[in-house]
This record gives C-alpha cells, sequence and structure tokens, in this order.
C-alpha cells in the first residue's frame, strides 16, 4: 500500500473531451491526497502549462487535436524532467502503449477505470513506481525485443549487481515495489533503494525506460 505524502499530488489533467475533463478535476479534487493544479485540452497547452507549473503528475489523454497524447509526453520531458505522465486511453492496443512508454510515460490507464483506481494510480505512480499491468508488461516486452536485434555495437553498458538485475527481472514482468520485496524476500526500502540504484546507473528516468535499455542491451534473459 502505497502511503500518502504530507504535501497533496500536485497534478495536471489533460483531455480534449470537456466534460469528461472537468469530471475527472471534480472527482480527484474530492481526494484529501491530491490537488488538481490545471487543466489543458490539447498537447500544445499542456506543455506550456506543464513547463509553468511543473506538477508531479500528468493525466493526459493519448488521443488530441494539435499534438497527441503520446507526442507530447517527449515534450514535456524537455520541460519538466520530473513529472511523471500517466497516458489515459479507451484503447489497450500494445502499439499504444509501447510508444507512450518508449516516450516517458510512467503508467497507462484505461478511460474506463473506477475513480478509486485513478486515484491511485496517481499515487502508486508519484511514489515512484510504474502502472504497468502484468499483461500490459507482456506485451511491451514483446516489443522491446523486437528492438533488441538493433543494439549499437560498441556501446559500454553500465554494470548492475546481480540483484539489481534480479530486481529488473521483476520490473519487467509489471510487479510492485510490495510484490517485488515478498518475491526477494526484503523490504519495500530496499526495493527502492534497487531501483534507485539502477536509474542512476542507466541514466535513466523510469522504471519501464530501464527495462526498455535492460532488453535492449540483451541484459535481461527473458523467455
Amino acid at each position: 500500500m502505497v502511503t500518502a505524502p504530507d504535501e497533496p499530488t500536485r497534478v495536471v489533467v489533460v483531455d480534449d473531451q470537456e466534460l469528461f475533463r472537468r469530471g475527472l478535476i471534480m472527482l480527484l479534487n474530492t481526494e484529501d491526497d491530491i490537488e488538481v493544479i490545471g487543466e489543458a485540452h490539447d498537447g500544445v497547452s499542456a506543455t506550456d502549462l506543464v513547463a509553468k507549473k511543473v506538477p508531479d503528475i500528468v493525466l493526459m489523454d493519448v488521443r488530441m487535436p494539435k499534438r497527441s497524447g503520446i507526442e507530447a509526453c517527449l515534450s514535456i520531458k524537455d520541460v519538466a524532467p520530473s513529472a511523471k505522465i500517466i497516458m489515459l486511453t479507451v484503447s489497450d492496443e500494445e502499439a499504444d502503449l509501447y510508444e507512450a512508454v518508449k516516450n516517458g510515460a510512467s503508467g497507462y490507464l484505461l478511460k474506463d477505470s473506477s475513480i478509486e483506481q485513478v486515484a491511485q494510480a496517481v499515487r502508486v505512480v508519484a511514489d515512484g513506481q510504474s502502472l504497468i499491468s502484468p499483461s500490459m508488461a507482456t506485451k511491451l516486452l514483446d516489443e522491446f525485443k523486437q528492438m533488441s536485434t538493433a543494439r549499437r555495437p560498441d556501446v559500454m553498458t553500465p554494470r548492475l549487481t546481480d540483484r539489481e538485475l534480479e530486481v529488473l527481472r521483476l520490473v519487467a514482468r509489471g510487479l510492485n515495489n510490495r510484490e517485488i520485496a515478498k518475491e526477494l524476500f526484503i523490504s519495500e526500502n530496499t526495493v527502492k533503494n534497487h531501483v534507485r540504484n539502477i536509474l542512476e546507473k542507466l541514466q535513466l528516468h523510469s522504471r519501464m525506460e530501464a527495462v526498455m535499455y535492460a532488453v535492449r542491451e540483451k541484459l535481461l534473459d527473458i523467455p
């Protein structure tokens, strides 16, 4: 269970459907530990807003005019690298999932999710975890492995410890920190430390980026 922070998690909501956007904002604002600090209706205005507000979390639709949510991921990461992005979509197609994570999203949530699921997703991603279901993680790994044949030669790969590789394999299976801790008989804080060390060594921003890197560089032996 993710503990609530002392300060509310600051969220920006981005969706071109005003009714959905306003409804989501109203419901999220009923949560004591979540504060919606802004809204936008397309990827361009979202990037400008995030640059000004620097939220903790961006809840963003995949399909939008001017600049799609997937395209906006890159520009948002440029202006606010610390902001974590959760994609909201009606589609669970693996192509959308792959592109979103490749462009820096930390999570992927279907629009028919309950408000409790959306609120918990905000908490989980704000805590530094990924919001990828095991089934979606499997699809991602299939996509990543297809890229692994294009590995660049003569690139020095930072060395991960055996334990870090164990943690990374479990992250790749879609497990959260609590599940990894149970699997490896270690504490959640130890898992967090391992994940932080992995990201620092690989110079990456999110758990799923680390999995993408590891598969591409053939650091993981995943069936």
